[in-house]
């Protein structure tokens, strides 16, 4: 009966170890259920992060693509203004020295045409002077032929 007392005693005590260790597989079920749920959740969240990081990703390549097309064009707009500039430079530069060489020869023209004025007006001056010199003459010769006449007459 002591064995049997003492059997019963350590079924007892076994039982309730049994309970107790069944109430903590109980409790660690429920918190690795728990852990289960909160790791389930973090893998949604994850997978939303991760399909936000993705779509992030394509808009950030997107925005890099459109950036680098504007940059481009905007390089093409610039070389393609330097190259109207250098063109409207040459031509301008071109148009500059035509008028420089019109305005020598229109110098050269004038200076010419001055010379051949004063050479005329020299001319002029001298025939007038000739003719002056003449009219003189002439009046001399008719006032002695007046005077002349008078003593004849």
């Amino acid at each position: 009966q002591e064995e049997k007392k003492q059997l019963t005693l350590k079924v007892e005590e076994l039982e309730r170890k049994l309970e107790s260790t069944s109430a903590q597989n109980i409790e660690f079920l429920q918190v690795i259920a728990k852990r289960e749920e909160s790791i389930h959740q973090c893998q949604l969240r994850l997978e939303e992060k991760s399909r936000e990081c993705s779509s992030l990703a394509r808009q950030l390549e997107m925005a890099i693509e459109d950036a680098k097309r504007q940059v481009e064009q905007s390089r093409e707009r610039a070389v393609s203004r330097e190259r109207a500039a250098q063109s409207k430079m040459l031509d301008l530069e071109t148009q500059l020295s035509r008028n420089k060489t019109e305005l020598n020869q229109l110098r050269r023209s004038k200076e010419d045409a001055e010379r051949r004025y004063e050479s005329r007006l020299q001319d002029l001056r001298d025939r007038l002077e000739q003719s002056e010199s003449t009219n003189r003459s002439m009046q001399n010769y008719v006032q002695f032929l007046k005077s002349s006449y008078d003593n004849v007459f």
